[in-house]
């Protein structure tokens, strides 16, 4: 469904989805209520009044929570090719009807002033407030943090746990708390435009996959004492002004760089995750929780980790324009950021294999491999399984996982006959590398890779050559192709292929097929074809041969013999090339010979030969 048509069939009034003031206003009566809950001589009939309001209050919110889950299997399943999300059409701000709970989550430590600013101007969204909660996520503040006066209406704060602290858990103790459709991130030094929050959730109600980026200027100081007081960021907010709040304003330098170049990331493909931040982005929960949450071991860098398994679980990015914002003060990569990069770059190397600039020992492991490489041992020979693992891990391409599936479970624990074992082969293979750390062993085919970004299922016997996983690499690279499909042989069922995925192609094209587990394979090809492309290439294009065919891995380098089958490649071109000169020079050389003779015989000697030629003489 388009934008259009969601604005159509939704039979949305004229004018914004706006709540009343009342509720927008964030209980201005907040504090007398509280004492007058105090009360020791409070009637029985206020209490009865209390407790009749709250029944009354907690029976719409279960209504509205029902209704906004039931909605959620309305959204339409889109299909985004890479991340262009052009296709998309989202409505006009205050010209649809909204369905989706939104639950903004704010972590915040030590910052009640900044607290109560950004607080305010979310009391003033024109997003319903019965669809929208606030949750502030206190990262250890001391004093602890409190509700201000100037509030929305459904705001709560909850504490990260005894002895946790950092910005990972903070994001993810509000995440675990939240209780909406789509959980927005906003950082507790922000003011948001009155339409920002709707503009982030318009996207939501088109794709169950989209990542929604607030266009964010960071003012030239804090504000810190001497900035706007929250009552007059709420009447600036609701008023439409909140720009009029700062003297100058200007976006980050290397983000608005980036928008630029890719057409607002509609040409960013794999890379759009790399502008994710926490300062206000908004995701699905399904998708948030799909991907295991926020890392909470990290204090820095935690956006961008995010935004990588967000991207690998098959996110389309969306930086939304009119979801205006405004950051108090720069922030820390601003001011800092060297010191910034050479913290966040020791860490995220081992988390996001996509920064291969930082992934350049040519020999270490990394906890997240580039590459999974599937293997099937079941009734497969221990050598023809060997030779493909082997093949695997010996590569240019070292941040590799082997994964190999087979019957572990059925290998007997207690005595048996060592030699003449029923699953010999396979023993054989688990004690070959049950020390390896990079090979795993399951029974079954793990059902996805993520968040490694390929995975190359290939059948025991088949061996890969020294570059042919940097050989897949660079193919799907060149065109963002979701499959590639190595021909290996064909037989009386048809062509056997090894396959070569990428990660997010395949999480989308699940997300997008018919059926709570996504469709069949062919289903899910056929989806990735559409939204990335796919490709057939042949076995020996890559380098890839039979176990009897490969040469041995040990001995010599990945490199030198990477090097060498290259070689040995160009010299089989070359010999083809020397043959085909070689019959060409024999032939002119039996051309050059048959002039001489016509030239020394003269005249009549021509006439002869040709005569001869065409039969006339004897």
């Amino acid at each position: 469904m388009t934008g259009t048509d969601l604005a159509t069939s939704a039979a949305a009034p004229p004018g914004r989805p706006r709540a009343d003031r009342a509720d927008r206003t964030g209980r201005t009566d907040r504090s007398d209520r509280t004492d007058q809950g105090a009360r020791s001589d409070q009637d029985d009939g206020t209490d009865q009044a209390a407790r009749s309001d709250r029944t009354d209050r907690d029976s719409r919110t279960d209504r509205t929570g029902r209704a906004a889950r039931n909605s959620r299997a309305a959204v339409p399943r889109a299909r985004v090719r890479h991340n262009d999300y052009g296709s998309l059409l989202p409505p006009d701000l205050g010209g649809w009807e909204p369905r989706l709970r939104v639950s903004v989550v704010i972590p915040a430590h030590d910052c009640q002033e900044a607290l109560d600013r950004t607080l305010a101007g979310l009391a003033a969204q024109t997003y319903p407030a019965h669809l929208m909660e606030v949750v502030v996520a206190d990262d250890g503040s001391d004093p602890p943090l409190r509700v201000p006066e100037i509030t929305p209406a459904n705001t709560r704060l909850v504490r990260v746990p005894e002895g946790r602290w950092g910005r990972g858990w903070a994001r993810q103790t509000g995440a675990v708390a939240a209780a909406g459709d789509v959980l927005h991130w906003v950082d507790s030094d922000m003011i948001l435009d009155r339409e920002h929050v709707e503009a982030h959730m318009r996207w939501h109600h088109l794709a169950p996959y989209a990542v929604v980026m607030g266009d964010v200027r960071f003012t030239p100081s804090a504000h810190d004492g001497a900035g706007p007081s929250a009552r007059e960021v709420f009447s600036a907010v609701e008023a439409g002004d909140a720009e009029k709040l700062f003297d100058e304003s200007a976006p980050h330098e290397w983000r608005a760089g980036v928008l630029e170049e890719t057409r607002w990331l509609r040409d960013a493909g794999a890379g759009a995750y790399r502008l994710h931040s926490g300062a206000t982005t908004s995701v699905p929960v399904a998708l948030l929780r799909s991907v295991g949450g926020v890392n909470t071991t990290l204090n820095m860098g935690e956006d961008t980790d995010l935004g990588f398994r967000l991207a690998q679980a098959g996110a389309v990015f969306v930086p939304d324009p009119q979801a205006r914002a405004w950051h108090l003060g720069p922030s820390t990569v601003m001011i800092r950021e060297k010191e910034v990069h050479r913290h966040n770059w020791s860490v995220l190397p081992d988390l996001i294999p996509d920064l291969r600039w930082l992934r350049t020992h040519p020999r270490r492991a990394w906890l997240v491999p580039y590459v999974h490489v599937v293997v099937d041992a079941r009734g497969a020979s221990y050598e023809d399984v060997r030779a493909s693992v082997d093949s695997a891990l010996a590569g240019t391409l070292v941040d590799v996982a082997v994964t190999v599936v087979g019957p572990w479970t059925e290998l007997p624990a207690g005595r048996r006959p060592s030699l003449d074992e029923p699953l010999l082969d396979l023993r054989l293979v688990r004690n070959l590398y049950v020390h390896e750390p990079r090979v795993s062993f399951t029974e079954e085919a793990p059902a996805g890779s993520a968040p490694a970004p390929f995975r190359l299922t290939i059948p025991a016997g088949w061996a890969l050559g020294a570059d042919s996983l940097a050989e897949l690499v660079k193919l799907a690279e060149r065109e963002e192709y979701g499959l590639l499909s190595t021909a290996l042989d064909e037989g009386a069922s048809g062509v056997r292929a090894a396959r070569f995925e990428r990660t997010a192609a395949f999480a989308r094209a699940a997300l997008v097929s018919e059926g709570p587990g996504g469709s069949d394979e062919g289903g899910l090809d056929d989806a990735v074809h559409e939204m990335f492309g796919s490709l057939w290439v042949g076995a020996a294009e890559v380098g890839v041969t039979t176990a009897d065919e490969a040469e041995p891995v040990a001995g010599d380098t990945a490199k030198w013999r990477a090097d060498s089958a290259r070689w040995k490649r160009e010299a089989e071109t070359l010999k083809g090339e020397v043959e085909s000169l070689r019959a060409e020079t024999e032939r002119l050389r039996a051309e050059a010979g048959r002039l001489a003779g016509e030239r020394r015989r003269g005249p009549l000697g021509r006439i002869t030969s040709v005569a001869r030629r065409r039969g006339k003489t004897g």
